[in-house]
């Protein structure tokens, strides 16, 4: 009897000892966009350049572009009176419409956290609506 109850008192720690117990701990690595998007591109910088960054400083600096071939175009920053009683320029639409999306995110983060999808939908009506009516 002694020795059945040795037996069924060391058996979890033989099974430990031999690797059984982490059998099921160990899971496949699944594909999450979510890490692939905020994971840093490459270490050893200051700034944890993720693609979420790049593609942040790319959507800005292709509006600048874009803006600076509407000027080139048709220059004089087509101003106008918006809802707001501003007369404004496609500069001051896009800087207002920047500024906004801006403080969208920060209170969205500030107050539900993640996910960004929504405010980033949020912020592109908001410049959509600053570029049409502003």
């Amino acid at each position: 009897m002694k020795r059945l109850i040795f037996l069924f008192a060391t058996l979890p720690a033989v099974a430990m000892a031999q690797g059984w117990g982490n059998v099921s701990a160990e899971k496949e690595e699944v594909f999450s966009w979510a890490k692939w998007w905020t994971e840093p591109m490459f270490g050893g910088t200051w700034m944890a350049w993720t693609r979420a960054s790049l593609g942040f400083f790319v959507f800005v600096f292709g509006f600048i572009a874009i803006m600076a071939l509407l000027e080139w175009r048709w220059p004089g920053g087509s101003e106008r009176q918006g809802v707001l009683g501003l007369t404004t320029t496609r500069g001051d639409r896009l800087f207002i419409g920047l500024l906004g999306s801006a403080y969208i995110f920060l209170a969205w983060l500030g107050l539900v956290g993640t996910p960004i999808w929504i405010p980033a939908g949020l912020a592109a009506l908001w410049i959509g609506f600053a570029f049409w009516r502003i």
